[in-house]
């Protein structure tokens, strides 16, 4: 029996494909991994402020979400997790207040850990959204393994891309000095590769909102 006809005899005719409910979609929280060459360089104490304002200012704006923010640190011979996964501002202010800089180069322990973290992560909360932002001239001079450590940091960002994790590569070396290496490890991340000349919090922490958005 149709509507119209259903009409006939009731005042409305209401069939089972008419009742609806309503559904709370939760939104996937995002995890922002910072992974910052800290090895010395000219760059490095803009690239230390950058980070640190940027990593403040994102958890600001998490603050009312579910959104996380770690970091990652790698100088010398080893990387290290300056900053878990968290949405506190407080606990990262302390974690920030003294990060050592210089050394040689291990891009490898920076990788190899970041994709540690975000590993954990998404089996702790299977729904997150992880986006890596790696700062990096893309010079790597201290591999893990026998292997040279420019492969070694390409092979690691090769297997980043492939469990389809997104990245960002913010290039930090000097245009006068550029090899192209920072964009080489961006095309084995499958990532974008930006060029901050000017490098400031707000720059930073804007470029990585606008990822978070296009995710």
């Amino acid at each position: 029996m149709n509507r119209a006809e259903q009409r006939k005899d009731v005042a409305f005719a209401i069939e089972k494909q008419d009742l609806q409910r309503k559904v709370r979609v939760r939104r996937a929280a995002n995890l922002v991994l910072f992974v910052v060459d800290a090895s010395w360089s000219m760059a490095v104490a803009e690239r230390m402020a950058a980070t640190k304002g940027a990593i403040l200012s994102l958890l600001t704006d998490a603050y009312q979400r579910r959104d996380r923010v770690g970091l990652v640190v790698f100088q010398k011979d080893r990387a290290n997790l300056i900053l878990s996964p968290t949405n506190s501002v407080q606990l990262a202010q302390r974690a920030l207040g003294d990060i050592p800089v210089g050394g040689k180069t291990p891009l490898s322990a920076g990788l190899f850990l970041a994709n540690e973290v975000i590993g954990r992560e998404k089996r702790l909360h299977p729904e997150v959204m992880p986006l890596m932002i790696l700062l990096t001239d893309g010079a790597g001079n201290v591999a893990i393994n026998d292997v040279a450590p420019q492969e070694e940091a390409h092979l690691l960002a090769d297997q980043i891309a492939d469990q389809e994790i997104r990245s960002v590569v913010i290039n930090m070396e000097h245009a006068a000095f550029d090899q192209g290496l920072a964009n080489a490890l961006a095309e084995h991340l499958k990532a974008p590769c930006y060029t901050l000349q000017e490098l400031k919090a707000e720059n930073l922490y804007r470029a990585v909102k606008a990822e978070i958005d296009r995710g």
